[in-house]
């Protein structure tokens, strides 16, 4: 391939990347997006193996409400992706305690007020901060142009809206296990259990540690335009990849990015297929992955040293991929269990495993009666990478152990017959992935002030930009699209 000149470049095809590299056509720039895989998604994908598709990592999904991102892009677009609305959207399994999650918070609110023994009061009062926080901040996901950079129209709609602002000056730099004290609901077991299962998918950590206006709107989440992407999340993906070639971009799969460096008042890419040119580039990978391809010093730079670190107090996964027989009965739409062996003991490394499963209408994953399942599982890092690769292999090894003891006692209904499994470690998530250690989540949002710091697209230097969920506005696929979205609205404003 001979040297082209764009506008901007992107480093990979998650949706940070899709979404910045779909943005700026729309806004009329010339873009090329390179993935090092064949297929787009990143961390949020759709990949086949042995005949199978298996979703890369077990999650929902958020933001398909028609007033939504992707809700938007899907009818804008004429995308040919069809969500699928689940009831219940998830199930949380314990040894003692069954609770599905309603589509409607009111059932489901009303679910956890009749359990025995419940506070039902402080659980209503605890719901009613809740909504008014996430009243407040999720409408910076359904309307990004409320987001940075902001215009003197964006200013003033704030303005309007400081009252909805005020419940969150209390709590911030708080933990939301500040909030349960503070109403009396540390000793309610079934709350904590749901509360710390849904902190850790969310923002990476147990809910007394998150910090408390993150967590309590990721409370929100199930009732934020969640559904499933029918044939995998890889469908929407694929899809917005086409969007982009049809707005004029150039997508480049299978062209891993070699090295990154300035010149000529530019930035040269280099890829497998040869060099390419551009004013700006934007990564849509770890702190550290950027470091390494650009050549920058942790010295230089750092805020992406910072980042890197607080990234290596997170999190990587192991995971199982199996092909099981569908149950006889009930089991004709995808569904999603959130499974906990001890409540009171910390939801990783096999304690706590969330399990995706292929519905009927997945056409093209497994044969009729058989269903995809990917279960994962949080890993610490530092754990993970202080030991020798024969200490790390057994490590895994007994944690995906642990994850089958899981998966039997806790849904058995989909184990009676495994036709298929495949495994995956955090090295095997970073061969696929190209995640740096194989970190998922991006940075936990642990209690403290330093999640506010960073509030805009990132820029780390002249013409060279930070997308994803380390940077901002951080975790879900949601997320990471918004601030490609706002990541593009920036370089648009400099263009």
């Amino acid at each position: 391939m001979s040297t082209l000149d764009y506008d901007v470049v992107v480093v990979g095809a998650g949706f940070g990347g899709l979404a910045t590299a779909l943005e700026l056509t729309r806004r009329g720039a010339r873009v090329a997006l390179c993935e090092t895989l064949s297929y787009p998604g990143g961390c949020a994908s759709t990949f086949q193996r042995d005949g199978y598709a298996f979703e890369a990592g077990a999650t929902l999904f958020s933001g398909f409400e028609p007033h939504q991102l992707f809700g938007r892009w899907i009818r804008e677009h004429r995308l040919d992706v069809t969500v699928d609305w689940l009831e219940p959207v998830v199930e949380l399994r314990t040894p003692e305690l069954r609770l599905a999650v309603s589509r409607n918070r009111a059932r489901f609110i009303d679910s956890l007020c009749a359990l025995p023994g419940a506070p039902a009061s402080a659980v209503r009062r605890l719901f009613d901060l809740q909504a008014q926080v996430a009243g407040a901040l999720w409408p910076l996901f359904d309307d990004p142009d409320l987001l940075p950079p902001l215009n003197l129209r964006a200013l003033l709609r704030h303005a309007g809206r400081l009252h909805r602002y005020a419940p969150l000056a209390r709590w911030m730099g708080r933990p939301l296990g500040a909030v349960l004290e503070h109403l009396g609901l540390s000793g309610f077991t079934p709350l904590r259990t749901y509360l710390d299962a849904l902190c850790q998918i969310t923002v990476q950590c147990s809910a007394m540690e998150a910090e408390a206006p993150f967590a309590l709107a990721a409370m929100d989440y199930y009732w934020r335009g969640t559904g499933h992407v029918r044939g995998g999340i890889g469908v929407l993906a694929k899809a917005l990849a086409h969007a982009v070639e049809e707005r004029g971009g150039t997508v480049l799969l299978a062209n891993r990015v070699k090295a990154i460096e300035p010149r000529d008042g530019g930035w040269w890419v280099r890829t497998r297929r040869g060099e390419l040119r551009a004013r700006h580039v934007v990564a849509n990978l770890l702190p550290s992955g950027l470091m390494k391809l650009a050549g920058l010093s942790p010295e230089r730079f750092p805020l992406l040293r910072d980042l890197s670190e607080r990234v290596a107090e997170g999190w990587g996964a192991a995971m199982l991929y199996r092909v099981v027989t569908a149950p006889r009965v009930g089991a004709a739409e995808a569904s999603h269990l959130e499974l906990v062996q001890d409540p009171a003991a910390p939801f990783i490394e096999g304690n706590h495993v969330f399990m995706s499963i292929s519905g009927e209408t997945d056409t093209g994953r497994a044969p009729e009666g058989l269903r995809t399942v990917t279960a994962s599982t949080h890993v610490p890092l530092k754990t993970l990478h202080g030991g020798s690769p024969e200490e790390q292999a057994r490590y895994i090894a007994a944690i995906q152990s642990r994850m089958r003891e899981g998966l039997e006692r806790l849904a058995p209904e989909w184990m009676t017959e495994v036709a298929h499994e495949l495994t995956g470690s955090p090295r095997t998530f970073q061969r696929f992935t190209q995640r740096e250690g194989g970190a998922v989540g991006g940075v936990p949002r642990r209690a403290g002030w330093s999640h506010y710091r960073q509030l805009g697209p990132l820029r780390v230097t002249e013409g060279l930009w930070l997308v994803g969920d380390s940077v901002f506005p951080g975790q879900s696929t949601l997320a990471t699209a918004v601030g490609g979205v706002r990541t593009a609205a920036s370089i648009a404003n400099q263009r």
